[in-house]
């Protein structure tokens, strides 16, 4: 039912039906993330920066995970959270999910925890307006950065989520994954229809 993604190769079992294992694309300029968008097979979970239109632009990312790390600083009278309505609506346009990472807040320190937190929930609510999808999950690179579903559920709800959108943001990724499987004519696992 409730499904996880990790970027680490040995995972543990803490309660999640099934766990995905991606790889996490960062790129410095446009043109280095299309390439390596282009290459890589299966879930495309590209990391927030500077680039975040250029990734929700792109139809081939699935997930923009954290679009709040390239912010340096905030607005003098609102916070820079590194969505706005353009990109959310960029976002919905091209079925590019907004990916919320409980790695990213646990391995944060003191005062930029706060930040983060701060940015996560403003995204929340932009998501929510423009009703983009959302993904939540653990996003863990060790074994023990993960943690369970309802810890997660947990989580979301401090971010701003209804339980409701909580649980439908674990869930997302299996939604990714149909589609995509469908798009490419797989009958099943090995089985592809010509």
């Amino acid at each position: 039912m409730f499904s996880d993604i990790v970027f680490c190769r040995d995972f543990a079992d803490v309660g999640f039906s099934r766990v995905y294992h991606a790889n996490l694309i960062v790129a410095n300029n446009a043109r280095d993330l299309r390439k390596k968008v282009n290459k890589e097979f299966g879930l495309v979970v590209v990391m927030g920066s500077s680039l975040n239109r250029d990734a929700l632009s792109n139809g081939k990312v699935d997930i923009l995970l954290g679009p709040h790390s390239g912010v340096v600083r905030d607005y003098l009278h609102s916070r820079n959270s590194g969505l706005n309505d353009v990109l959310c609506k960029l976002a919905k346009k091209n079925n590019v999910a907004v990916g919320f990472s409980f790695s990213d807040v646990l391995n944060a320190h003191s005062f930029e925890r706060a930040l983060i937190l701060g940015r996560m929930m403003q995204n929340v609510a932009l998501c929510r307006k423009f009703k983009v999808p959302m993904v939540l999950g653990s996003f863990a690179f060790d074994k023990l950065e993960m943690r369970s579903p309802k810890d997660l559920v947990s989580f979301a709800l401090l971010l701003g989520m209804s339980p409701a959108e909580a649980k439908r943001s674990l869930s997302f990724v299996e939604d990714i994954i149909r589609v995509k499987h469908l798009s490419q004519s797989v009958v099943s696992e090995g089985v592809r229809q010509l």
